[in-house]
């Protein structure tokens, strides 16, 4: 993807790609976030079956955390897919989880060699894989069911 913007061909391949990476079995959900923030741009599955989130409510009362990354103005911040606030509670903590994985994957790439750079992460449980894919505009999250050993 250009650092440019996005182009309505890429835009309209990119959907596509996500409609065909949605169909794909073992495909439980997926998070597009904010490169610069770690803000949720856009969902697909059922994120609260992933991770139910854990911050009903707080002090302030509107349920969210003030230190979770909310929706930014971006190319595809009005296109963020969530059916209920537990969904976008949940969205929402998984994505500073992974925001904050990533920083830290980041910074050890950094450690080791200045000159390299992060081009993808897998992490695997006994139950799901996260695949984490940094572009220059987003971060791609895809949570899948672990494949058979």
């Amino acid at each position: 993807m250009a650092d440019k913007g996005l182009s309505s061909v890429n835009l309209e391949s990119m959907e596509e790609a996500l409609r065909r990476l949605s169909k794909k079995p073992g495909v439980k959900a997926w998070l597009m976030l904010d490169r610069l923030n770690g803000s949720v741009l856009k969902t697909n599955g059922q994120i609260a079956a992933v991770r139910p989130a854990k911050s009903a409510s707080n002090a302030n009362g509107t349920g969210v955390s003030p230190s979770l990354p909310t929706p930014a103005g971006g190319s595809f911040s009005a296109d963020v897919q969530t059916d209920t606030d537990n969904e976008s509670l949940a969205a929402q903590e998984l994505a500073s989880m992974v925001w904050s994985f990533l920083s830290t994957a980041g910074s050890l790439v950094d450690e080791i060699d200045n000159e390299d750079e992060l081009k993808l992460l897998r992490l695997r449980t006994k139950k799901q894989e996260f695949v984490i894919v940094p572009e220059p505009k987003y971060l791609l999250v895809v949570i899948h069911d672990t494949p058979p050993a």
